[in-house]
C-alpha cells in the first residue's frame, strides 16, 4: 500500500512539472518550434560549417545565427518597418483611386485586331456601371485601413519571434547533437524499432517542405523583383521582399503584383501594366507550379489544401512564424501517417 502511494506521488510530481515547465515556455513556444525546425532543415550545413572551421561548435552556431538574421530577420524587418511608415500613404492612394474610379480603356486598345473592338466596349461598359461598387468600396475604406495596421502588427510580431528564435537557435546549433541522442532515446521508447525509420521520415519531410517554402519564397521574390525594375514601379526591393514573404501564402504574390499593375494603370502606363499583369501570371505565379513542387517532392509530396490550412492554421496557433511551422507539422504527421498505413499493408498482405 505504501508502495503504491508513492508510485501515485511520484506521478502527480512528474505531471506537475511537465504541466509547469509547459505553463513557463507556453509565451516562447512558437519561437523555440521554430528555431528547432530551421535547424533541423540546415543542420548539414551546420556540420559543414563546423568541420571548415576546425571543430569549433560556437564559432560555427554563431555564423549560422548571424547568417539567419541576414536572410530572414533583417528582409521581415525592413518589410515591417516600410509598412507600418507608410500606412498612412498607402490609406491615402487607395483612397484616391477609389474617388476617381476605375481608368478609361487607352486609345490604342480599339485598334487591335480581331478582339480590340469588343473588349474597349466592354471596358467602357464596365467603367460606366461601377458606380454603385465605387459607393461600396468608399464604405470598405475605414476596414482596409485596420487591415493594414493588423498586418503591420503581425509583421511587428514576426520580427520579434523570429528574432528571439534566432537567439534560441544558437543554443541548438551549439548542443543539437547532445539533443539528437536525448530525442533519440525518447523515440526509441515510444517508438521501439521503428525509430530510426520515424526519425529519417521527420527530417526528410521536414527539409523537403522547408526548402520548398523558402526556396520558392526567394525564387518569387527574386523574378518578381526583376519584373518590378523593369517595369518602372517605385521601392522595388520592398515590394520583391513583399512577394517573397507573401509566396509562403498560396495566394499571396498576386496581391503585390496585381497592386503593381493597378499603380501603373492608374499613373497612365498601360502598357506597362499590361506587362506587369502579364508577369506575374506568367511568371512569378508559375514559380510557385515549378520550383515548390520540384523542392518538396524530394521528401514527399504536400498537397495544396495542405499547405493551405497548415499556413492558416499555423498562423492561428503560432501567431507569424505558424507560416512554416503549420505546413511542416502538418507533412511530417501525413509522410508518418503514409508510412504506417504501407506498413499496415504489408504486414496485412504477408
Amino acid at each position: 500500500m505504501e508502495k503504491r502511494f508513492e508510485h501515485y506521488v511520484r506521478l502527480l510530481a512528474t505531471a506537475f512539472l511537465v504541466v509547469g515547465c509547459f505553463l513557463v515556455l507556453r509565451p516562447f513556444l512558437p519561437a523555440i518550434l521554430f528555431a528547432a525546425v530551421i535547424c533541423a532543415a540546415t543542420w548539414p550545413l551546420n556540420l559543414g560549417l563546423r568541420r571548415r572551421l576546425g571543430g569549433r561548435q560556437s564559432l560555427a552556431a554563431l555564423t549560422m545565427t548571424l547568417l539567419l538574421i541576414l536572410v530572414a530577420v533583417l528582409p521581415l524587418a525592413i518589410v515591417a518597418y516600410n509598412l507600418a511608415d507608410n500606412i498612412g500613404t498607402y490609406y491615402d492612394a487607395l483612397r484616391k483611386a477609389v474617388e476617381h474610379g476605375p481608368p478609361a480603356p487607352p486609345a490604342w486598345l480599339a485598334g487591335l485586331p480581331v478582339v480590340g473592338k469588343s473588349i474597349d466596349e466592354y471596358w467602357r461598359h464596365t467603367t460606366g456601371s461601377q458606380e454603385e461598387m465605387i459607393a461600396l468600396a468608399k464604405r470598405l475604406l475605414d476596414p482596409a485601413k485596420n487591415y493594414l495596421l493588423s498586418g503591420g502588427i503581425l509583421l511587428g510580431q514576426g520580427v520579434l519571434q523570429m528574432s528571439l528564435s534566432a537567439f534560441i537557435s544558437f543554443f541548438f546549433y551549439r548542443d543539437g547533437e547532445a539533443l539528437l541522442r536525448s530525442i533519440g532515446v525518447a523515440m526509441n521508447w515510444v517508438a521501439g524499432p521503428q525509430s530510426d525509420n520515424l526519425l529519417n521520415i521527420i527530417n526528410n519531410t521536414l527539409r523537403s517542405v522547408m526548402f520548398g517554402l523558402l526556396g520558392t519564397a526567394l525564387a518569387q521574390g527574386f523574378v518578381a523583383t526583376i519584373g518590378f525594375a523593369i517595369a518602372g514601379v517605385p521601392a522595388v526591393l520592398m515590394l520583391g521582399m513583399a512577394t517573397a514573404l507573401l509566396s509562403l501564402i498560396p495566394i499571396g504574390p498576386p496581391l503585390i503584383w496585381g497592386g503593381a499593375a493597378l499603380w501603373l494603370f492608374r499613373q497612365g502606363e498601360t502598357g506597362w501594366g499590361v506587362f506587369m499583369l502579364f508577369w506575374g501570371a506568367f511568371l512569378i505565379s508559375s514559380v510557385d507550379n515549378v520550383v515548390k513542387p520540384y523542392l518538396i517532392s524530394r521528401g514527399g509530396h504536400l498537397p495544396f489544401l495542405l499547405v493551405l490550412l497548415g499556413v492558416m492554421g499555423g498562423v492561428l496557433a503560432f501567431g507569424f512564424v505558424g507560416i512554416f511551422i503549420g505546413p511542416t507539422f502538418l507533412a511530417v504527421g501525413l509522410s508518418l501517417a503514409r508510412n504506417w498505413t504501407v506498413r499496415d499493408q504489408d504486414s496485412t498482405s504477408n
